[in-house]
């Protein structure tokens, strides 16, 4: 079966062959198309954007062959470039099927539109859906946290207010594209209500996700764990919640007062320099103002970016996982923490419920509510039995849920089951 995926980011083989270096994103792409391209019968293609595709038509990898194509930046050639350079490489490569990872890109929207004129299937996978975040986008934040705007801001477009906005505009694309294809692929209540509510005429395909080979080869142990201290994956963008963490951390310190929070990536707090404040968003400034308001100072870090292997150990040093977001689909980071063990205590958004079992394998605790986010993070830290239960157990059900070679024979059976229709 000849199959072509369109994938938003270059994985790390194919960066590699361009020379750069690997993106820290996307990691669940890499055992997916790793285990999809070792199996018998199967030729696997990846089409990805790069701002090096000018210098490249093909990548071939040792399994796998990459097409990197230019991002249109021009608003008036973006549909028309799109859907010539499209055309081409499905006439060239003749592919069975066309399976597309994330659904609010413009260059979604061309392929389906292509394949549909060449009569080739297309199926959608759902990562996440920004025509349904945009609802969420502004997490109980103040007035002026989202209309607030730095210089950064501006020139970027990114303010809370207006990246609503640019959600807004991206989900009239994702919109048109779930409508134009007959199967959609997604993996919890959540993404098959709303994907269906879209477009109630597709096929929804159930397939779980399979994570980075790093977490598959670790165990969280509460003996070597740092002590009341919380991870949180992201807090960039206010729809992950970091101040809701904040708000949570004086009832945490008052039975806790070691307690200490880590958030992987850019501190988006820094400064420092007059690059840093040319730099920072106004969420970044609300946070830094908050932090000094609570007098968090000692109790906050951010780690900067963390490789697959840093992000990993980052998980096994801490005490809680953390994710307060306002919307999420199936966070990886909730999968990746309990396939390690870490006791989890995650916000009720999305389809959360459909990966972790409140009281039997973490907690599930109200949104918007951080007074109970700070009450449940203190139960693990009083109770290592508690602690130690949801660990065995979450890690059972993540095993499960994330089992490599169930999901890749999941995902043979959705495309044959497609092409033979």
């Amino acid at each position: 079966m000849n199959i072509l995926w369109l994938i938003n980011i270059p994985i790390p083989e194919a960066s590699q062959l361009m020379g750069e270096e690997p993106s820290p994103f996307g990691g669940w792409l890499i055992n997916a198309s790793r285990d999809l391209s070792n199996q018998d019968g199967i030729e696997l293609s990846i089409a990805f954007p790069s701002n090096k595709a000018s210098k490249f038509t093909k990548l071939e990898g040792k399994k796998v062959n990459y097409y990197p194509f230019n991002p249109i930046k021009d608003s008036d050639k973006k549909t028309i470039e799109y859907n010539e350079y499209f055309e081409t490489l499905l006439n060239n490569l003749k592919p069975d099927i066309v399976h597309i990872y994330g659904t609010e890109i413009e260059h979604t929207c061309s392929m389906v539109n292509v394949c549909k004129s060449l009569g080739i299937e297309t199926v959608i996978s759902i990562q996440g859906l920004v025509s349904i975040y945009a609802r969420h986008i502004y997490a109980n934040l103040p007035f002026s946290a989202i209309y607030g705007f730095t210089l950064r801001n501006l020139l970027r477009r990114d303010s809370v207010y207006l990246h609503k906005k640019i959600f807004e505009l991206r989900g009239k694309n994702e919109i048109e594209s779930l409508k134009k294809t007959n199967h959609i692929i997604g993996r919890t209540t959540w993404d098959k209500a709303c994907s269906i509510q879209i477009n109630p005429k597709a096929k929804y395909h159930f397939c779980n996700e399979t994570l980075r080979e790093e977490f598959y080869k670790h165990r969280w142990s509460i003996d070597e764990c740092e002590k009341y201290s919380i991870f949180l994956s992201q807090g960039q963008y206010p729809i992950k919640g970091l101040h809701y963490m904040l708000e949570a951390m004086p009832i945490i310190l008052k039975e806790f007062s070691k307690a200490k929070v880590y958030i992987s990536g850019k501190d988006i707090t820094k400064s420092d320099s007059f690059k840093d404040k040319l730099l920072m968003t106004y969420y970044g400034k609300y946070i830094k103002k908050m932090i000094k308001k609570l007098d968090l100072e000692r109790n906050i870090v951010f780690t900067g970016p963390l490789d697959e292997e840093k992000m990993c150990h980052r998980y096994l040093k801490s005490n809680v996982f953390v994710c307060p977001s306002s919307i999420e689909n199936s966070p990886n980071s909730l999968g990746e923490a309990m396939i390690l063990g870490v006791p989890c205590v995650v916000s009720n958004v999305g389809g959360v419920l459909d990966m972790l079992k409140h009281e039997e394998e973490g907690f599930v605790y109200q949104a918007d509510a951080p007074y109970m986010l700070a009450h449940y993070v203190c139960e693990i830290f009083k109770n290592e039995d508690l602690a130690l239960k949801f660990s065995e157990n979450a890690r059972k059900h993540a095993l499960n849920t994330h089992d490599k070679d169930i999901n890749t024979s999941t995902l043979m059976k959705i495309y044959s089951d497609i092409t033979s229709c």
